[in-house]
């Protein structure tokens, strides 16, 4: 599929979809009416899609068995979506989610098959992969699916190593392509791709392999830590965040012109404070919106989680856009009020200035940790971010025209590190 490059008018606005009564549970009783409910909620902020989660072992839960009945729910949830003009993006593994690992039995207990490396997993989930996504590549609001969410929390669980993780990404997205070509097809990672040297999953696969590039952006990573005391919940690392990834996936990509989605960023406590929820959904937005790489962005999450269900950790409970008795939270009057705004205009930041990044983290990744929030290269970009719309260049591309152009950087700042 040619991947349509962003521009002034092309940048989407969506949510991650957790249903309002029985969180992903619902899967095993799922109510069409219930869905149609929760996406009045959403179209009424002027969204334009929904990020969906099928549970893969309630699809397959025996290696030769992909149960119809799951594939057909999943299906009737993307014609309830188009109901209310909302595209659909389906993520395949989970897999991972608000905690909570989704594992089939038959990778389990005695088996004790990391997914990442066994075979017969391996041809189990290419099956998976390619019946999923050839039943919804039949809805013509369907435009992606992602190999899961965030597939790299599953390790260490799952032994692997960086060349394993590559190859497994590599051959699941090149069935997504074969069963759905005309979907696009991603790969989801959270960032500790993108921080911690050691990782086996790394940021050359997050820019090369599937069509576009997704970062999710949670300042609880160590982000909101830089911004100091509780007294300062706003401070400059922490809405900038968001920017700051798509910064590096644009600057490690060798097109510049390759898209980035910013498939999840969520304003979770205790972090971001209750009352500051709204003003930081402006703030990041405000600050992302400008940069040129950046194709939509997806809000975590449309829906609390209903406090009687157990065991989520604290923060995952009050992520929603909405309460689950469909009560607007000014958080989302908010984005309502950023998308529209957007809608009738992007300006995009062209002539920015660029710093150097003397390390290539597609090459080198051991030195991720040059990166990491509070790093001597983090803390310099976030004092420029304050002056204005700030790239991140590559050493290596840093004399080059062109590359410079196609990226909207006017000017090249020395080196920080």
């Amino acid at each position: 599929m040619t991947t349509q490059h962003p521009g002034p008018a092309a940048l989407r606005f969506g949510a991650n979809y957790v249903p309002s009564s029985g969180w992903l549970y619902s899967w095993l009783d799922f109510s069409a009416d219930t869905a149609r409910r929760d996406f009045e909620d959403l179209a009424g902020l002027g969204l334009d899609h929904v990020r969906v989660f099928p549970i893969w072992p309630w699809i397959q839960p025996n290696r030769s068995l992909i149960r119809r009945q799951g594939i057909d729910d999943l299906l009737e949830l993307a014609d309830v979506a188009a109901e209310f003009e909302l595209d659909v993006a389906v993520d395949l593994l989970q897999g991972h989610l608000s905690s909570f690992d989704f594992l089939p039995s038959w990778v389990l207990t005695w088996h004790q098959r990391s997914i990442f490396t066994d075979e017969l997993v391996r041809a189990g989930l290419s099956a998976y992969v390619d019946q999923v996504c050839r039943a919804v590549a039949t809805r013509g609001n369907v435009f992606a699916v992602t190999l899961g969410n965030e597939v790299n929390n599953l390790w260490p669980a799952n032994p692997t190593g960086a060349g394993a993780s590559s190859e497994w990404a590599a051959d699941l997205l090149a069935a997504a392509r074969t069963a759905a070509p005309d979907l696009l097809s991603l790969y989801s990672l959270y960032d500790a791709a993108w921080y911690e040297p050691d990782h086996p999953f790394h940021p050359a696969d997050a820019v090369r392999l599937g069509d576009l590039t997704t970062v999710h952006s949670w300042v609880f990573n160590g982000v909101s830590a830089v911004d100091g005391p509780a007294e300062r919940p706003l401070g400059p690392a922490t809405t900038s965040h968001a920017d700051y990834l798509v910064e590096l996936a644009a600057a490690g990509s060798a097109d510049p012109l390759r898209p980035v989605w910013l498939q999840e960023v969520g304003a979770p406590q205790p972090d971001i404070p209750a009352g500051d929820a709204a003003a930081f959904a402006r703030l990041m937005i405000d600050q992302v919106a400008p940069n040129p790489a950046l194709w939509g962005i997806t809000w975590w999450c449309s829906h609390d989680i209903d406090r009687r269900l157990a065991d989520f950790p604290d923060r995952e409970y009050d992520l929603g856009l909405f309460t689950v008795d469909h009560r607007r939270k000014p958080l989302a009057e908010q984005l309502a009020r950023s998308v529209a705004e957007l809608r009738t205009g992007r300006t995009l930041a062209h002539g920015r200035p660029a710093v150097v990044l003397e390390a290539d983290l597609t090459t080198q990744p051991e030195r991720r940790a040059e990166v990491a929030p509070g790093s001597a290269f983090h803390t310099e970009w976030v004092r420029l971010r304050q002056a204005g719309p700030t790239a991140i260049v590559p050493a290596h591309r840093a004399a080059d025209p062109a590359y410079l152009a196609a990226r909207g950087i006017g000017t090249v700042l020395a080196a920080t590190t």
